[in-house]
Parts: structure tokens; C-alpha cells; sequence
């Protein structure tokens, strides 16, 4: 860690889209500290993918805390609820599905924020993008800055003059721009984990939002997808 870089709070998935945000947010000087969640997914393999991005990043720390969002329910990612398959892309928004974790971004933002506190860091970049994403509330501009907003009165380093900061640099990229960034960034996303339903020995399904979004984005953005399917 260099004590001249200023320091950053990022949200990492072990998806595309974090790794990508990571790799922006180093580009940018910061000292990237990074937490993930355990909240009782089905696809836990993100989890590994964010220790393997973290390192391959040169983050520096990374903390995986675990918050029990699986005791709630109400999705297909955290309740024995079947994950959506095969549907309509250019449909995806028009609906928020059952893949939407109920307040999932507003927790893992609070959590973030208190790491912010704890590390003495007064950026917080989260990979929330609202043009090629699968409906969900909590990703959307608006919600983000009234999360700021929230960030600055709830804390004592905001009551004390300090500022906080929350980026979203992927808001309005589609999931092409974001591949092409990530690869000149030097993003391999060959250890990213994208699915959201993958087969026991970690092969995506390839037929999940999450699946179906990430091959179009590689398409789109003439890349090779290094992803393993199960198809």
C-alpha cells in the first residue's frame, strides 16, 4: 500500500462487471481495499473468482464478510426458487425477477460503508450499471445518489466534514463498453464468475440473465468470452 494514494472502498463480486470497476479504480491511484459478501448464494463460486481477482488486481486488502440473507429468502439466489433461464434479452428490464435479492444493495452498501470508515477511505465504487442489467431497483442512478446523500449524514466522518464519495462508473456503459474497458484495463476475466446458477463442478449454465448478458457483451464487443459453460 502506498501511504500517498488515497484509499477506496470496492464492492467486489468476483463477477465482470467488479472486476472491471476494480481495475478502473486502480487505474485511477487509488488504494483499493475490497469486500465481498457470503450471503448465502447458490453461486458461491464468486466468491473464490473475488479472492482470485483481488490478488491478480493487486488490491490492496480484501475482506469477505458474511451477512445471512439466505434466513430471508424471497429470491431464486438465496431460496430453493428455480433461476430463470432463456429469456428475451431486449425484455430483461421490463421486469424486476425473481433473481432480485430484496434490499441486497442497500446491505452490502451500509457494509461497505462502514469498511470506508473503519479503513479511512472516502470513495466507495460499486459495479451497478443500468442499461444492460436485469431490472433491479437498487441499480439504478437515482438510488445511488440518494445512497450518498445517506452515506454523508449517517456517519461520524460525515458529521466531522468529511466527504463521501460513491462511484458507479459502469452506470451507463453497456456490457460491450464494459469488456472493452476491462480488456484494456488487463482485466482477465477468465477468473471472473458471472453465473448465477452454475453446475456443481463451477461451469456457468450459459442460460441465465447473468450468462446470456456476459456472451453478448463479448460478442458485441468482438472478445473472446473465456468463460467455461455447461453448454
Amino acid at each position: 500500500m502506498d501511504p500517498g494514494k488515497h484509499k477506496a472502498v470496492v464492492l467486489l463480486s468476483g463477477g465482470l462487471d467488479s472486476a472491471t470497476v476494480l481495475a478502473m479504480a486502480m487505474e485511477r491511484g487509488f488504494d483499493c481495499h475490497c469486500i465481498s459478501f457470503d450471503y448465502g448464494q447458490r453461486h458461491k463460486t464468486e466468491l473464490d473468482a473475488a479472492d482470485r481477482v483481488a490478488g491478480a488486481l493487486g488490491a490492496a486488502g480484501h475482506v469477505t464478510v458474511p451477512v445471512g440473507l439466505d434466513r430471508l429468502g424471497g429470491s431464486a439466489l438465496t431460496a430453493d426458487i428455480d433461476v430463470p433461464k432463456d429469456r428475451d434479452e431486449a425484455r430483461m428490464g421490463d421486469d424486476i425477477p425473481v433473481t432480485y435479492v430484496p434490499a441486497r444493495n442497500t446491505v452490502f452498501l451500509a457494509l461497505a460503508l462502514a469498511y470506508a470508515e473503519t479503513v479511512g477511505a472516502q470513495d466507495i465504487f460499486v459495479g451497478a450499471n443500468a442499461i444492460d442489467y436485469s431490472g433491479y431497483p437498487d441499480c439504478r442512478p437515482d438510488y445511488l445518489d440518494a445512497f450518498e446523500k445517506v452515506a454523508n449524514l449517517a456517519t461520524k466522518a460525515g458529521a466531522e466534514g468529511s466527504h463521501f464519495t460513491l462511484h458507479a462508473p459502469l452506470i451507463h456503459m453497456s456490457k460491450a463498453d464494459i469488456v472493452t474497458e476491462g480488456t484494456r484495463l488487463g482485466v482477465d476475466y477468465g477468473i471472473t464468475r458471472s453465473c448465477y446458477d452454475p453446475t456443481p463442478d463451477g461451469a456457468a449454465c450459459g442460460r441465465c440473465d447473468s450468462c446470456i448478458l456476459r456472451k453478448s457483451g463479448f460478442k458485441a464487443a468482438g472478445v473472446s468470452d473465456p468463460t467455461r459453460y455447461h453448454d
